[in-house]
Order: structure tokens, then sequence, then C-alpha cells
């Protein structure tokens, strides 16, 4: 078969029309698969227009506190210093704890590692050259030593203390949220969209950590995961154990609304006991200011008044029995 046939057989296929087609729809993909999206030609172009005016950016630099573009940076920057030079054995009990506390202040752990040191040296040395120079020598240098411990103890007992608060808001919190989850979603509403409705009803550590899981779902991320992330980042058991049977109900294919319910009643139940728990525990913890606190005050108003005539009559009954 010869050139002109085979045109001929194939008609359209072979004409320089449909040549030029394929050209043109080639020519567009590849330009499609370079052309950047949206947001990034917008981040580039504001780019560009701060590379290409170097005043906007200054001006909007200077336009801060002197405080917050030179002080506090530097002070960053020395915490970090400080930091390098702490122990490395407990940093992942240091990280897991700022992520319990709910990173307070922005704070990692070498940041919070350099705020220990630098507090050890302040305090101490503060107090050795400001107030231990009136003092001896060996007594200066005991009460250095003592700030010094004070600031470096201080600092972890505030970050158990902060990690204990958000705990226990994250407890106190999680069945009544549990509730509101529970009757948003045999409304109709979904799982995302019960746990955004929790957070507008109040405003607490647990309806800030739903908010964030799901933003984190909503970029892409599996909900198992940000699920796991999020009962990490509480380090509550009751979550844990909810978030893990969550997990197992979506693999499984189960009623979210019908593990939501029975969740919802396990943690009633568990309030509940904790209550009573409480309760029981109030009569041990009245003993201490009952005893040193509440009855030396009443024997001090009762007795008072006949406390001379009492140690008037024992002098008197001592010198009887010494008189001969």
């Amino acid at each position: 078969m010869d050139v002109a046939a085979l045109i001929q057989t194939n008609g359209f296929l072979w004409s320089p029309l449909a040549f030029a087609s394929l050209i043109g729809v080639a020519t567009a993909m590849i330009w499609l698969a370079f052309r950047p999206s949206p947001p990034v030609q917008m981040v580039q172009n504001r780019l560009d227009s701060y590379v290409g005016r170097p005043d906007v950016v200054e001006a909007i630099d200077l336009g801060k506190p002197f405080v917050q573009r030179a002080v506090v940076p530097l002070f960053w920057r020395l915490l970090r210093l400080l930091g390098r030079f702490a122990p490395k054995g407990n940093l992942e009990t240091t990280e897991r704890m700022l992520l319990q506390a709910g990173n307070p202040g922005g704070l990692t752990a070498l940041d919070f590692f350099g705020l220990q040191l630098f507090l050890v040296l302040l305090m101490g040395g503060g107090y050795f050259f400001l107030l231990g120079h009136s003092l001896p020598f060996a007594m200066a240098l005991r009460n250095s030593l003592m700030m010094s411990v004070a600031g470096y103890v201080g600092t972890r007992l505030w970050l158990r203390r902060r990690v204990r608060q958000r705990k226990h808001e994250v407890i106190r919190a999680f069945p009544d949220a549990l509730d509101m989850m529970t009757i948003s979603v045999e409304a109709g509403l979904a799982f995302e969209s019960a746990m955004f409705k929790v957070n507008e009803k109040w405003d607490n550590a647990l309806t800030r950590e739903f908010r964030r899981a799901v933003t984190e779902m909503r970029v892409g991320t599996p909900r198992d995961v940000a699920f796991e992330r999020m009962a990490e980042r509480l380090g509550v058991q009751e979550v844990s154990t909810f978030v893990t049977v969550l997990i197992q109900s979506n693999q499984l294919g189960m009623s979210i609304a019908q593990v939501l319910h029975t969740q919802a009643e396990q943690m009633r139940i568990k309030r509940r006991q904790r209550a009573e728990e409480l309760a029981r525990q109030a009569g041990g913890k009245m003993v201490f200011p009952l005893v040193f606190c509440f009855i030396p005050a009443l024997f001090v108003v009762a007795l008072g008044p006949g406390a001379p005539d009492l140690v008037n009559f024992v002098i008197m009954l001592g010198s009887r029995r010494m008189a001969p």
C-alpha cells in the first residue's frame, strides 16, 4: 500500500489539521504542568514587590518597637545557646511535657533548658554579687547555690504545674464535649462538623485541640493520624481511650453516633466516680487543718480565760506539797 492509499484509508488521522491539533494540545499541557498555582504566584508577586522595594521591608521592621526588634531575638538566641550546654538525657521527656502543656510561649526543649540555666545564673549570681557582699563568703556561697537550685527546680515545677492544669481542664471538659458531639452527630452533622460545633460552644484546651485536629484533616492528614497526634498532645488517658475506640470503629465500619453515645455514657460514669473519690478523700485532707489549726485555736479560746487561775492553782498545790 502506497502513501496516498494510506492517507485515504486513515482519513482525518493523518491530515495536517489533526497533526496541528495534537501539537497544540501537547503545548497547552506542558504550559499547564509548569504554570505556578495561583497561591504560589500570589506569594511570588508579593516577594517580588518586597525585593523590588526594600524601603517597604525596612519600614515594616522599623515600625516595630526596639525591644521586639533587637532585645527579644537576642534573648531567644541566648536561651538556645545556653540550652546546648544542658544534659540531653531528658530532652525527649521535656519535649513531651512542653507538648502536653500546650507549648507555652512557643518554647522548645532547647529554649526551656536555656531558660533554666539563665535563671540559675541570674538568681545565683545576682544574689552573690548584690546581696552576698555583706555576708561571710561561705554563707553567701551557700545562699547563692540555694538560689540557683531554686531557679532550676522552679522552672521544672512550673512546667509540671502547667501540664497538670491543662490535663485537669481537659478532663473536666471532655464529658460535656462528648455529649455535645453525640447530639450533633445524631442530628445529622458530620463528625468534623460536630467537633467544630463543640469549638463554637466552648473555648478551652480540649476544643482548641479539636479545632487543630480538624484543620489537619482538612489539609490532607488522615483521620487516624490526626486523632493520634491530638491524644499525644493532650496526654489524658480518657482521650487516648476514646481515640483508640474511634479508630477501631472507623476501621470496622461501626456507627459513629453509637460509639459517641457509649463513650459519653462511660465518661459520665467516670466523672461521677471521680467526684465520689474526691469526696472520700476530703476527710483525710481535713485532718491536718483540724489538728494543727482549728483545735489549737479552739483550746486557746475555750481555756484562755481560765489559764491564769489554773496556773495559780497548780503553783499553790505544789507549794503545799513542798511545805513541811
